[in-house]
């Protein structure tokens, strides 16, 4: 048969049923799984007698709902036929039934099942009209007071604007997921705000970036060189490097990062425009978010301040007199380098102690604050973390805070109450875990010290850096304008104990000292596994089990999992699944929580007073208000539906998480699928995060390669260079006795 003509285009072949978008209808019955961040949501959709599974993402649509659903049919190799859902549609149930559910879902803060049924009972098919538009009418239910009705009434308003917004996003293919976070962000504004300037959202909405909001603003019809976008993306270019712990770009990275992300290679009329409007500053070829330069500066400028004015130190003299008496009181025998950092702390308005576990730094800050006291000083503690402040709490024997904590925020001017003008007055601030400091947090932390206060900073140099933008202990060290004692040598050495020996080896990239002829009490293993899966499972054997039984650990108090990376097999968030499904598998949940879990804050939330990496168990699930409690170093913090994504599940956390924590039994997964990150100071942090016993499991080429990298990403920083500006000797007028 001849062929047909060329320009006869060949038969369309026929669409197969599985790959056409269809429509299904229906009310969501039951929620098997949903995934409070990203929104994925399976579940069980109910039309008329039949039900179907449907997967995708539902975010904030809640169990009763009627709903349109627009998406293809797959089978799954294990879960069978399912409706992958690409766009839903929220319909208003048309049923008693239907509108009793819906109401009673958790929709509407203030109504729960019980509430909803006697709403609706009273008025039936009318109910939701009754709630747009004459709220005021719950009155005649018995029972319901004003408070609770101008409650309602709020809640009501607020969930059918969320509801608009979602529709709003969908329409331009963004996902719902993000309708509660514009809506707290802007209020009753937020639709107006989008519609004028998309790029916002990428610069106020924590987890929209540069490329969706693009999207939004494409659809609008915003050129690709509109000035609104080219500002938009030098702040994202910006934004992102403080991930990577910078606190500014040279302006020619900053200009090729930003051709990358624009397609346009000419950005210097909007960095010059923003640098106008004051939101950006350059400084020579350096580029800075405003925020960031002035951080940078005032923490340089402060701590040169408080280490050039006159102080009330001792004289060395009365220093080596005082080490004496401090280790005579505690019967014990300070080795030299021990002293000489004591003495340093004890001679200088600004000091520096860094070391490494094991290296007595306890011992050295248990001795300075019983001479401090005896000499009649006000002492303050503070860490970066609750874990580390009660740590330091305990060598010490004195109370200690967090850093955000010392400074109290105040929620209703959103700044910290002590501040330049209003100083700590006290004698002394010793702080510890100082390399988890950021350029931010430290500049609001020596602002706030007087001119008189003796500063001690104490951390371990070679630990990760901050999570985030700066490198300030690193710069205070590397600056060389402040006496620092390094301390060496390891005191926690007693026979079988490896924990502070592998740190040190790891940090001089040799091989681990496993002492497989040691047949007593070892607080040091390594479990070697080839396949993730292998890793995987061993992991969860001995949090769920072997320890448990062998040591009496408590495995939500005492066990912690720490992994190099987020996803993957051997990745936090499956092996969070996993230990979840052990420890708690059938507890009451909300959401991806269950009561009992071990959970993580994620971001500084300064109304409730809770910060990023602090650690506590769900103690209490309401299912009625869509809200848990969660017990945090001895507080109860309420959550409720919109906050949760601030929590995450921390039976295993990333190892940049555990900073500045210490847990007496810690589990390190290591695979060579964790590959951009098997780095020398990762491993390092993660080792010295166990206090009683660190057990590795992993490929002895993951250990290895991990042990070998001694990779060290610059941060651009000038903290190093705004230190060396001035003169940081301050007068010793040696008035002090002991």
């Amino acid at each position: 048969m001849p062929s047909p003509p060329s320009h006869i285009p060949p038969a369309k072949q026929p669409e197969k049923p599985a790959d056409r978008l269809q429509q299904l209808e229906g009310v969501l019955d039951h929620l098997t799984f949903r995934n409070e961040e990203s929104g994925f949501t399976v579940a069980r959709l109910a039309t008329g007698r039949e039900q179907h599974t449907v997967v995708g993402n539902l975010a904030g649509v809640p169990i009763g709902s009627s709903v349109r659903l627009t998406g293809r049919w797959r089978t799954d190799r294990r879960y069978g036929r399912q409706f992958a859902i690409e766009r839903f549609t929220l319909l208003r149930p048309n049923t008693v039934r239907g509108i009793e559910r819906y109401l009673g879902s958790g929709l509407v803060r203030g109504i729960g099942p019980a509430f909803a049924r006697r709403i609706v009972r009273h008025f039936g098919l009318h109910t939701l009209e009754i709630l747009d538009n004459d709220p005021e009418r719950l009155a005649e239910i018995r029972g319901i007071g004003e408070k609770r009705i101008a409650a309602i009434k709020a809640a009501w308003r607020e969930q059918r604007l969320v509801h608009e917004i979602m529709v709003f996003l969908q329409a331009h293919d963004i996902s719902a997921t993000f309708a509660v976070r514009i809506y707290k962000t802007y209020g009753e504004a937020a639709l107006a705000v989008v519609q004028d300037n998309p790029y916002r959202l990428a610069e106020d909405i924590r987890g929209i970036g540069f490329k969706t909001a693009d999207r939004i603003a494409a659809a609008f019809g915003i050129q690709g060189n509109d000035p609104r976008r080219l500002r938009a993306g030098v702040i994202f270019v910006l934004n992102e490097a403080t991930t990577d712990g910078h606190t500014f770009l040279p302006r020619s990275e900053l200009a090729r990062r930003a051709a990358e992300l624009l397609g346009l290679d000419h950005i210097d009329p909007a960095v010059e425009a923003l640098a106008s409007e004051g939101r950006l500053v350059c400084e020579e070829e350096a580029v800075y978010l405003a925020s960031l330069y002035h951080a940078e500066c005032g923490a340089g400028g402060n701590l040169r301040r408080i280490a050039a004015a006159p102080g009330d130190l001792l004289d060395r003299a009365r220093a080596a007199k005082a080490a004496e008496w401090a280790a005579a009181r505690q019967g014990i025998t300070l080795a030299p380098e021990q002293r000489e950092a004591l003495i340093t702390a004890l001679t200088n308005k600004v000091s520096i102690i860094t070391g490494g576990p094991g290296t007595g730094k306890s011992t050295i800050l248990r001795s300075l604050v019983a001479v401090l006291r005896r000499v009649g000083e006000e002492v303050l503690l503070a860490a970066p973390t609750g874990r580390a402040a009660k740590r330091l709490a305990e060598a010490t024997g004195m109370e200690a805070k967090t850093i955000h904590r010392l400074l109290e925020f105040d929620p209703g001017a959103h700044r910290f109450r002590f501040d330049r003008d209003h100083p700590l007055t006290a004698h002394t601030l010793i702080v510890d875990e100082v390399s988890m400091v950021d350029v931010a947090l430290a500049n609001a932390l020596f602002r706030a010290l007087a001119d008189r206060t003796r500063l001690v900073l104490v951390g371990d140099a070679d630990q990760l850096p901050s999570v985030g933008p700066g490198n300030v202990f690193r710069d205070c060290i590397a600056s060389q304008v402040f006496p620092c004692a390094r301390l060496t040598t390891i005191f926690r050495q007693g026979e079988g104990s490896l924990i502070s020996v592998n740190a040190q080896r790891i940090n001089k990239g040799e091989p681990l000292d496993l002492a497989p002829s040691f047949k007593g009490e070892k607080d040091f293993y390594c479990i070697f596994r080839e396949e993730a899966e292998e890793v995987a499972a061993e992991i969860v054997s001995l949090a769920g089990q072997r320890l448990v039984r062998r040591y009496g650990f408590d495995p939500v108090r005492d066990i912690q999992v720490l992994t190099p990376m987020r996803r993957g097999v051997v990745g936090a968030d499956h092996l969070n699944e996993q230990l979840q499904g052990l420890y708690n598998p059938d507890a009451p949940a909300l959401g991806r929580f269950r009561k009992g879990d071990k959970v993580m804050q994620v971001r500084n939330d300064y109304d409730k007073d809770v910060y990023n990496g602090d650690l506590g168990v769900v103690q209490a699930i309401d299912r009625e208000k869509g809200a848990l409690t969660v017990e945090m170093d001895g507080r109860r913090v309420e959550y409720d539906a919109a906050d949760l994504a601030d929590l995450a599940l921390a039976w295993a956390t990333t190892i940049h998480k555990a900073q500045g924590s210490e847990f007496p039994c810690v589990l390190v997964p290591l695979h060579t699928t964790h590959y951009p990150l098997l780095q020398r100071n990762l491993l390092y942090t993660a080792v010295t995060r166990g206090k009683r016993l660190v057990i590795l499991v992993g490929s002895k080429r993951a250990i290895s390669i991990a042990i070998r990298t001694a990779v060290t990403h610059r941060r651009h920083t000038r903290l190093q260079e705004r230190l060396r500006q001035g003169p940081a000797a301050a007068p010793n007028t040696g008035k002090k006795t002991v």
